[in-house]
């Protein structure tokens, strides 16, 4: 279902500011902000103190660069040669690991909390060079490197497909994020992607990025 509803601003979603602790998810069910929070700064200690490459990614860096909080879990990515140096690493740091069956990430649960550390992302492995494009910024008091905001418009762009299009989600993150984000190679990593592609024209038609320039 293609959802392309605005939303009104909330005043508590701003970058660093906390937000109410405990908000609904999509679903129903009430999400703990608070433990999210809590949760992210622990694991991404756990992979600094480990010297493991990593970089905040999906709705969380976002909301660093700008974008409203999100209302779910928080993502990192690693590179994939270091998956398994990622896992130990987070487990000796004493964190509740959880392997799921999928075999491209682990997550760490905690009651009412997820984060997942991944190393694929939109069906490809990840690559250290992604990872090195990444910022070093403040995150609820922690240093850590923050996805590149072109590189997080990319990713999420490339995971949309026919079983989810929610263009309402993404539609907060583009606003905040345009002044930062490199729209044309934006439109060349993800024009293999349909879904993706008339994201981009409905962005130019309500004004958020301009109109790619044609040749001629």
């Amino acid at each position: 279902m293609l959802n392309v509803a605005m939303r009104t601003p909330n005043p508590y979603l701003m970058p660093g500011v906390p937000a109410p602790s405990s908000t609904p998810d999509p679903a129903g069910q009430p999400v703990d902000r608070e433990t999210v929070r809590d949760l992210l700064k622990r694991t991404a200690v756990a992979l600094k103190q480990a010297d493991v490459p990593f970089a905040l990614c999906g709705g969380y860096a976002a909301w660093v660069r700008g974008a409203p909080e999100p209302d779910h879990d928080a993502d990192f990515l690693v590179p994939a040669t270091e998956a398994e140096r990622a896992a130990a690493a987070l487990a000796d740091a004493g964190l509740p690991v959880v392997e799921p069956a999928e075999d491209w990430l682990v997550k760490v649960v905690t009651e009412g909390a997820f984060i997942d550390v991944l190393w694929r992302t939109c069906g490809f492995p990840v690559e250290r060079d992604l990872i090195d494009r990444a910022d070093t910024l403040p995150v609820l008091s922690v240093q850590m490197p923050v996805l590149a905001a072109t590189d997080i418009v990319t990713t999420k762009l490339m995971a949309l497909d026919e079983h989810y299009c929610d263009y309402g989600r993404l539609l907060p993150v583009a606003r905040a994020m345009r002044e930062q984000v490199d729209w044309v190679r934006v439109r060349a990593d993800v024009a293999s992607n349909d879904f993706a592609a008339v994201f981009l024209v409905l962005l130019e038609r309500l004004g958020i990025v301009e109109e790619p320039v044609s040749a001629g």
